[in-house]
């Protein structure tokens, strides 16, 4: 018999080494500037920041896209919609019946949809490099939230897979039983929508056991002591300078280049 070989150890990117909580700190001042401004100038900058750090987070292009496709629509369509019905300002650039789209619509319409991409694909870079069982750790520990409502949102965190497989066990059942397979747009959402019903049925099931089973083992009753500790490292509050630094930059620059619009202004 042959040796077997050594087995690689697996890559760990700079994101998913960071605490959670790190990360978390990093995206508050940078959602605070993008929610606080309607400007297409601090959201380009946030947005073009997450793409060049895609390669710190580890995560393949691919991946990237098949989790944030939807995302990538909502806010295309989103930018559509603004630049049909938005405040007409400047130069005509298309009349389509009653609805122009004018230079100002265009722009406020690039500005919603880089907003919502520059809010949103930072939180799925986050999402995607975050162990739940950190998250959790670090929740507890560090944010001194009570374990029950932590291990409960781990818990449910860890159910999200789950449920997706028994969306497609279900859409699989419903097909074998010639339901759902066919016919117009009304018989497709109402086989669509007792398919959702289902799944709401199991999720509670399951649910319930879990809770029974969580209540049986003692968990959130007392104090509890944690296999891993939750540490802060130098590379956490570099991740925490690097979020406050790029909301400055961000601000900064749409303010001095006259941009910056203030969402209640």
């Amino acid at each position: 018999m042959t040796a077997a070989a050594p087995s690689r150890p697996v890559a760990v990117s700079v994101f998913e080494r960071a605490n959670p909580l790190a990360k978390l700190l990093a995206l508050l001042p940078v959602t605070v500037v993008l929610v606080a401004s309607m400007d297409w100038v601090s959201s380009g900058i946030v947005l073009l920041a997450a793409v060049a750090l895609l390669p710190l987070s580890g995560i393949r292009t691919g991946e990237f896209l098949r989790r944030a496709w939807l995302l990538v629509a909502a806010a295309l369509a989103s930018a559509w919609g603004t630049a049909l019905v938005g405040e007409d300002s400047g130069r005509v650039l298309l009349a389509a019946g009653p609805l122009d789209v004018t230079e100002g619509s265009v722009l406020a319409g690039a500005a919603t949809g880089l907003r919502i991409l520059a809010v949103a694909l930072p939180g799925v870079m986050v999402f995607i490099t975050t162990d739940p069982t950190d998250l959790a750790d670090a929740l507890a520990q560090r944010l001194r939230l009570p374990a029950r409502f932590v291990l409960g949102s781990l818990a449910a965190f860890r159910m999200l897979a789950v449920l997706t497989d028994e969306w497609r066990t279900l859409g699989q059942a419903r097909r074998a039983r010639g339901v759902g397979t066919g016919g117009n747009p009304v018989r497709r959402t109402a086989s669509w929508l007792g398919q959702a019903f289902g799944l709401l049925v199991q999720a509670i099931r399951r649910a319930t056991r879990l809770a029974v089973t969580m209540e049986a083992r003692g968990f959130g009753a007392g104090e509890r002591t944690w296999a891993r500790e939750s540490r802060f490292t130098p590379l956490d509050g570099a991740v925490v300078a690097a979020g406050f630094a790029l909301a400055a930059l961000a601000a900064g620059l749409a303010l001095g280049t006259g941009a910056w619009n203030l969402v209640w202004s």
